[in-house]
């Protein structure tokens, strides 16, 4: 067979296919922390379609569930560990400069 035609021909590999991330008795809520935590990074952000592997209405009702929990406190905006201890370190050396008089 020519060289330029092998190029062409799909491989027969059987690839598996993986699980979707919700499952159909799943309930989008917001109440739903277990569900929900799963689609946030580690920083807090929303993680995005390609990296959640959702659908599009997912996606959408996983957003307003995120957004309606941080609203009512039982989810953070963001996960501020790592900024508190950022943030002590610049104020120590960022100190308020005093005029002499």
């Amino acid at each position: 067979m020519d060289k330029s035609k092998r190029l062409f021909l799909k491989s027969k590999r059987s690839f598996r296919r993986r699980l979707p991330p919700i499952q159909s008795g799943d309930r989008i809520d917001y109440r739903n922390m277990s569900l929900i935590s799963r689609f946030i990074s580690e920083q807090g952000k929303i993680l995005s379609r390609r990296v959640n592997r959702l659908t599009l209405k997912e996606q959408r009702l996983i957003t307003i569930a995120i957004k309606q929990a941080r609203i009512l406190s039982s989810l953070p905006f963001l996960n501020n560990e790592k900024q508190f201890e950022r943030s002590e370190s610049t104020a120590r050396t960022t100190g308020l400069r005093t005029r002499k008089k």
